[in-house]
């Protein structure tokens, strides 16, 4: 009975492992494999929308770092060829193929970069890196012209500095050695007046204007150092007269400043000797350096922390200089350094300490103020007017060659580009001031417009038949698109001042430049951007097509004409040269 009892307990043990071990068994093989093995998964892609899929948010933060190896996302490296010509290395998941955006950007001349925004990083890219202004609802021959108030001449890389003898940039386009350039003096007082008339008057900070009975805030080193103040009878007002030592080794009678916003100095000066006048800054690392304003014929120099402007030799004559003292200081130091070694370095304006004279000479108006725009407007004006010379025109100095060999013109050219914007500059000189001097060299700079450009002039035919006025007016002509549309908003604001003979060739030559214009106009589109001008029908060679920025000056031009003109081919013309800037291209068939 006792041994019976004990093979009932076996069986049953055995069957109670066995039932246990089966169990076991049967628990494992329902387990999920967790092998890392991505070629025994089953591919659900195809059940995944391409929002889940590729605009995942958290694999994109930048908070959450979880490998992207975890997820359900897989890839593998695959060759692109382009065009049979050659391969790069792109990335292909199930059905998409991801193409490197360093190639891309180049391939297509697009415009992006990767930037952070509530902690999660994006792509932005663009077609078009330049800037579409529209216009105002109405243009005035007096008010600002075009969208120049967003022009920043002077800091251009192509301008050399502000000559201290002209008060206008000197220009190094097509030469290094630099050139007044009618165009670029245009556009410098145009945007200045745009300015102004934008921006409104600017904060001053009056350092001396000799209307004070004390001088107590200047400083004499010692007691050889004079400073008084004077009747000036040619002026009608009191200046301050200094007598100090005119070597630069010696310091100067200075005022502080202590300016941290206010950068023009303005001032006007009269020198008996060899005499300067100098500005302190400091830049944010501490350092200091000295512009020195100098009679010297010698445009601009630098020694060490010294930067050198002339101002010309003019001994015994009122001098009245504006000098936007930040780009003097950045000027000069090109002459050593490179843009992206002065950011480096910090160099540049962050305090103006003190303003020092030398010499014997006289002082009255010295300020610092936010910006000086008035005179530079009329510093740019009064050059076109002392530089005119019989034939109407500035002469531009340099040679100039659109395709060497072929399209060339020597120094001494003109430009209609260049005629019609001093016309627009001197107009609006003339609109504020009633000095005819403005206006009649204005009038006279319609005289090229005429005369034909194998013979000197700016003009020349389409088709025989057709009035273009040529920017540059090459032989055959290359036709500019740009530079034609701005010789006729300087013959326009010419014919709406004038009256008598002189309004009707101004309104004759502009009607006929419109004329051909709207005949011509669409010869520019290329179905997806501008051409920058007609050589490829001239010449029979590859088409120049126009960079952003001057195709979206295109756009600009259209839209200010449409202002003036009703004529809707400008306005649809301009927003189907807009929508090319975002990648919409015309139909093809």
């Amino acid at each position: 009975m006792v041994r019976v009892n004990r093979l009932v307990k076996l069986i049953v043990i055995i069957l109670c492992c066995s039932v246990l071990l089966s169990f076991c068994f049967w628990s494992q093989c329902n387990q999920p494999n967790h092998i890392n093995n991505e070629d025994q998964r089953p591919d659900t892609g195809g059940n995944l929308n391409y929002q889940a899929r590729f605009h995942n948010r958290d694999t994109n933060s930048l908070k959450n770092t979880k490998d992207l190896s975890t997820t359900d996302l897989k890839y593998h490296d695959i060759d692109c060829v382009i065009n049979g010509e050659y391969r790069i290395k792109c990335r292909r998941e199930t059905s998409e193929v991801f193409v490197p955006f360093s190639f891309v950007q180049k391939y297509f001349e697009i415009y992006g970069k990767i930037s952070t925004e509530d902690g999660f990083e994006k792509l932005a890219w663009e077609h078009s890196y330049s800037t579409v202004h529209r216009p105002r609802e109405h243009y005035s021959p007096g008010g600002v012209f075009m969208s120049f108030e967003f022009y920043n001449v002077e800091e251009r890389d192509r301008v050399r500095c502000i000559s201290g003898m002209e008060g206008v940039p000197l220009s190094t386009q097509w030469t290094p050695d630099g050139h007044y350039y009618p165009i670029q003096i245009s556009q410098f007082g145009l945007s200045h007046l745009s300015k102004y008339l934008t921006q409104g008057e600017p904060e001053v900070l009056i350092l001396e204007d000799g209307e004070d009975d004390h001088l107590e805030n200047w400083i004499l080193p010692d007691k050889r150092y004079k400073l008084q103040l004077q009747k000036d009878k040619s002026l009608e007002t009191t200046v301050v007269e200094f007598t100090t030592s005119d070597s630069m080794k010696y310091p100067g009678i200075s005022i502080p400043a202590d300016e941290k916003d206010d950068f023009v100095l303005c001032a006007d000066l009269r020198f008996a000797s060899n005499g300067s006048i100098t500005v302190t800054i400091e830049t944010p690392n501490l350092q200091l350096f000295h512009i020195h304003y100098v009679l010297s014929s010698k445009l601009i120099s630098l020694d060490g922390h010294d930067i050198y402007y002339g101002l010309g030799e003019r001994r015994g004559q009122w001098i009245h200089i504006t000098r936007t003292v930040s780009v003097d200081f950045d000027k000069g130091l090109a002459l050593k350094f490179n843009k992206v070694k002065r950011t480096k370095m910090k160099l540049k304006v962050s305090r103006i300490t003190d303003v020092s004279v030398r010499g014997h000479g006289w002082l009255d108006n010295l300020t610092l103020s936010t910006t000086a725009h008035l005179d530079n407007f009329y510093n740019a004006a009064n050059w076109l007017v002392y530089h005119q010379n019989d034939r109407g025109g500035w002469p531009i100095m340099v040679q100039r060659s659109l395709i060497p060999g072929v399209l060339e013109l020597p120094p001494g050219w003109y430009s209609a580009m260049a005629q019609g914007q001093a016309m627009s500059l001197l107009v609006r000189a003339y609109l504020r001031t009633q000095n005819t001097k403005y206006l009649q060299a204005a009038v006279d700079a319609m005289k090229l417009f005429e005369i034909d450009s194998t013979q000197g002039g700016v003009l020349t035919k389409f088709a025989d038949r057709y009035d273009w006025y040529e920017e540059y007016p090459t032989t055959p002509s290359s036709f500019v698109l740009n530079g034609f549309i701005y010789s006729l908003l300087g013959l326009y604001d010419l014919k709406e001042v004038t009256d008598g003979e002189d309004s009707k060739m101004a309104s004759k030559l502009y009607s006929n430049g419109m004329q051909t214009l709207k005949k011509m106009l669409l010869m520019f589109d290329t179905g997806s951007g501008t051409f920058y001008d007609l050589r490829h029908i001239t010449l029979g060679i590859a088409p120049n097509r126009a960079r952003w920025d001057y195709h979206t000056t295109h756009i600009n031009q259209l839209l200010q004409l449409s202002v003036i003109d009703d004529d809707p081919l400008f306005k649809n013309t301009a927003q189907r040269w807009m929508d090319y800037m975002k990648g919409k291209r015309s139909k093809h068939n």
